[in-house]
């Protein structure tokens, strides 16, 4: 609640100092010349306190929240991996947007719910509703632009974002090719008229590799001599560098393409785009689906062959160490979903560490 208190300075004149505790809150005050100016002031910032719309800075009713996107679109940004830029421009995009006139003294977190309410309600641009998790992404990148504008600048005290709750994420689904999917699957991307396609979904199913990683890959990581691909900390979604090993298909196929390679660019995949300045990465989207249609492959995404390659790991007795290292995982957390997948191979270990120390036979 709030008290004011009558003071006289040196010179005999009145002043009145406010504060205000609430709990849970820092204490806030000032002095007014007058009474009446100290009463208004105490209703309205203590109203706006239970609110959430108190700061205490001035700087948050100077700072719109597009002066705090673009500082760190302009800032902090840049210094991110390629892939992380690439992914979190349209996401600030997006609330630049929605809020990004409004004052930072306004944002409130009922405001930012309301936000991503909607964004949860909206499409992304191929016309798919947004999923949870990516509801989750544009939160995150909103929130550390809060972060840096709290810890670093000083326009904020406090971020609205802790107040908000992130929309529930379902567990992840493994979802793999069964053998004749994968076989009916390979041979309509080997019929496809995109030249790099089965080659892409080799990759894939092999390595384990993102979307990203593949379609960004230089001529320079792959080492057909040690056959392995050498993927650096600025090509990985995590900044981990990896190694992967290149065998069977996808080895052949990545041979036979070195051998007609383009000389404009580095790029194993790139544009067929010509008279392009700067050749980019091929996107396989529409050969993809075009294939997974023609080989009758329902409830399938690119992103699942990630799943495939983890899958089939884990039933050809990779552990979940071996299965996060090739992945590029750098907890345990994100493979126990390929669990289940591993444990005819423990079992065998078992089976076989007792046969070693008790003796007799690993059959029942």
């Amino acid at each position: 609640m709030a008290t004011i208190q009558e003071r006289t300075d040196g010179d005999g004149r009145m002043h009145y100092r406010v504060q205000i505790r609430l709990k849970g809150h820092a204490p806030v005050s000032a002095t007014f010349d007058r009474r009446t100016d100290a009463k208004e002031w105490a209703q309205q910032t203590e109203a706006e306190i239970k609110a959430g719309r108190y700061f205490k800075t001035v700087e948050a009713k100077k700072h719109t929240v597009a002066d705090m996107i673009d500082r760190y679109v302009r800032d902090v940004l840049p210094a991110k991996r390629r892939t992380t830029r690439e992914a979190q421009a349209p996401q600030y995009r997006w609330w630049r947007e929605r809020i990004g006139e409004l004052l930072l003294s306004d944002v409130t977190p009922a405001l930012v719910a309301g936000a991503r309410d909607e964004l949860a309600s909206g499409t992304t641009r191929y016309g798919v509703r947004r999923s949870p998790s990516t509801v989750t992404r544009y939160m995150a990148a909103l929130s550390h632009a809060y972060t840096m504008a709290v810890k670093e600048w000083g326009w904020v005290d406090d971020t609205p974002m802790r107040r908000v709750s992130k929309p529930k994420e379902p567990k992840g689904r493994v979802r793999f090719l069964s053998d004749d999917e994968r076989t009916r699957v390979l041979e309509a991307c080997r019929q496809s008229r995109d030249p790099y396609l089965s080659c892409v979904v080799l990759l894939a199913i092999s390595t384990g590799m993102r979307r990203g990683e593949i379609m960004n890959l230089t001529w320079d990581r792959v080492d057909f001599d040690r056959r392995r691909l050498a993927l650096l900390p600025e090509d990985t979604k995590n900044g981990t560098a990896r190694a992967l090993p290149l065998a069977g298909p996808a080895l052949e196929e990545l041979r036979a393409l070195s051998r007609v390679r383009r000389i404009d660019t580095n790029l194993v995949f790139p544009t067929r785009i010509l008279g392009s300045a700067q050749p980019r990465p091929i996107s396989v989207r529409a050969a993809w689906e075009s294939a997974l249609k023609h080989a009758g492959i329902e409830d399938f995404r690119f992103h699942d062959l990630r799943h495939t390659a983890a899958s089939y790991l884990a039933m050809n007795g990779a552990t979940l160490a071996e299965i996060a290292e090739i992945l590029g995982h750098k907890t345990l957390a994100m493979v126990k979903r390929y669990a289940h997948l591993t444990e005819a191979h423990t079992s065998r270990v078992v089976e076989r560490m007792n046969v070693a120390v008790f003796g007799g036979s690993d059959r029942a």
